[in-house]
């Protein structure tokens, strides 16, 4: 018989090795990794960190006598001025910026995905929030001026000043924006969402934010209401629009108008440097009292418009957290 070539015997399929079980669930970690409420404290406390460095130089000025022209060294800068309340809201901004930053290394996410991505910045989304927010206030104003308890009595500033004050207070608002809007619908919305759910949290940021307003001049329960209303306006904001850059633009337009271009309160804090001087007339529901119109009847049928109006434009929810 002829010989017969052997062939060698084929392997046998390796046999993939079985996926490692998820690390077991524990007070400190869930199902996505470290758990919201840790998430949030760590984020708290590095907030409580960075803003001890940024304080240091502050401290040794005042300390060493140089920190400005007052006889105790203070630094003497007016927070009702563009420049004060800048310095001001910068470190409301950059504080947790830098926080967000290094969680985001931790969490091994991007920075964009708490609310304000760059590649978004100052687009489509911020210039029609802008407009929305200064005809939001128009339309508060003009309701109270229906009932004859608002009108302007003529322009407060001249020449040059209308200029450098309408750039000033312009980008001051933009930062006022991104600092308050940051600081209470960025991070701590996107993290406390994975937790307890995106209007749970809307409710309780919303309400510190109005809290956040209790220690101003002049302000009062309802203009605090008010202020919870803008919150919860703002994250229906977000949700729709996926980031907050509409936001930014909806809360600086309204403060820039409000403050400066109708020249009135602004949560019970008085104008400078605006481009018209106002008067008011009549009860404190109509022209909203030491407060300014956010505390008029008028604001919350106004924000509820509004509300309405975009969510008939906007209806897809976009906002993502894990």
């Amino acid at each position: 018989m002829p010989d017969q070539e052997i062939l060698p015997m084929a392997e046998p399929p390796a046999l993939s090795a079985p996926p490692s079980p998820p690390p077991p669930n524990t007070i400190f970690r869930g199902p996505n990794g470290i758990r919201a409420g840790w998430r949030v404290l760590l984020f708290l406390l590095l907030v409580v960190a960075v803003g001890i460095v940024f304080a240091i130089p502050f401290v040794l000025m005042r300390v060493l006598g140089k920190g400005g022209a007052g006889p105790e060294g203070s630094i003497g800068v007016s927070g009702l001025t563009p420049l004060g309340l800048s310095i001001s809201e910068g470190a409301l901004f950059v504080i947790p910026s830098i926080a967000a930053l290094i969680m985001a290394r931790i969490e091994r996410r991007k920075y964009g995905q708490y609310g304000l991505p760059a590649r978004l910045a100052f687009r489509k989304d911020f210039w029609i929030g802008l407009l929305v927010g200064f005809l939001s206030i128009s339309g508060s104003l003009l309701g109270i001026f229906a009932f004859r308890g608002f009108h302007l009595t003529g322009l407060a500033i001249h020449g040059s000043t209308i200029a450098s004050a309408t750039a000033a207070w312009g980008a001051t608002f933009v930062l006022v924006g991104l600092a308050e809007e940051f600081s209470f619908r960025g991070y701590l919305q996107y993290t406390l969402t994975t937790g307890m759910g995106f209007w749970p949290t809307a409710v309780l940021l919303s309400c510190l934010f109005g809290l956040a307003h209790k220690t101003n001049p002049g302000e009062t329960t309802f203009g605090l209401f008010s202020v919870v209303l803008f919150g919860l306006l703002f994250c229906l904001i977000l949700r729709r629009t996926g980031n907050l850059w509409w936001a930014v633009g909806f809360h600086a337009g309204w403060d820039w108008g409000q403050t400066f271009f109708y020249g009135v309160a602004d949560s019970g804090i008085p104008p400078y440097h605006n481009l018209f001087g106002s008067a008011f007339h009549g009860p404190n529901w109509l022209t909203g009292g030491t407060v300014g119109p956010e505390a008029s009847v008028f604001t919350p049928i106004v924000l509820a418009i509004v509300a309405i109006l975009f969510t008939r434009v906007y209806r897809e929810n976009r906002y993502q957290a894990p």
